[in-house]
C-alpha cells in the first residue's frame, strides 16, 4: 500500500492552503488523495498506506469537523490500520499543541506510527476579526507544508515507513 491519503478540513482557508500544498508534491511522489473530513470514510482509510491530518485548531482543539472525522471512523478501523506512517499539521492562531496533542492521542490509539513531528502554522490571529477572516499562508510555511508531502510521499513508494 502506497497511498498517501491527506485528510483536512478547513473554515477559514489556512488549513486548505498547507493541505493542497502537501497534496501538489505528495503526487509528484506516489499516489495521493486529498480529502475534506467531512467526506473520508473508514474505507478511504483501509485502502491508504499513510496518512497526513490536517486541521485547524479552534478554542485549543482540533476543530470539530475533524474531531468527527475521528469519532467516525475511529472504531471501523481500529486495529485495522495499524503501523502506518502518519503526520499532522495544524494551522493555528497560538500555539496550536493541544490541537496536535489531542489528534496524535487519537492516532496512538490506532497505533498508527508518527514519522514527523507536528508540522504547526502560526498565523496569529487572536481578535475576532482576525480569526473569522480568511487566512493567506506565506510562501514558506507552504514550502514547509510541500516539503512534508513530497517526503511522506516518497517514504511510503520506497517502502522506508
Amino acid at each position: 500500500m502506497t497511498q498517501l491519503l491527506i485528510i483536512y478540513h478547513s473554515r477559514t482557508g489556512g488549513t486548505r492552503q498547507m493541505a493542497e500544498a502537501a497534496f501538489a508534491a505528495a503526487k509528484e511522489e506516489a499516489d495521493a488523495v486529498l480529502m475534506r473530513a467531512e467526506d473520508a470514510m473508514p474505507e478511504d482509510l483501509k485502502a491508504a498506506g499513510g496518512y497526513l491530518f490536517a486541521g485547524p485548531e479552534n478554542l485549543a482543539a482540533l476543530s470539530g469537523a475533524m474531531k468527527e472525522f475521528f469519532d467516525r471512523c475511529y472504531y471501523p478501523v481500529l486495529g485495522r490500520i495499524e503501523g502506518r506512517p502518519y503526520a499532522l499539521m495544524i494551522c493555528a492562531g497560538s500555539d496550536g499543541d493541544s490541537a496536535a496533542r489531542q489528534a496524535a492521542r487519537i492516532a496512538k490509539g490506532w497505533r498508527l506510527r508518527e514519522v514527523q513531528p507536528p508540522l504547526i502554522v502560526n498565523t496569529s490571529a487572536q481578535t475576532p476579526e482576525e480569526i473569522l477572516a480568511e487566512k493567506i499562508i506565506p510562501e514558506a510555511d507552504l514550502e514547509k507544508c510541500r516539503e512534508l508531502g513530497a517526503a511522506l510521499g516518497a517514504g511510503l513508494k520506497m517502502g522506508v515507513f
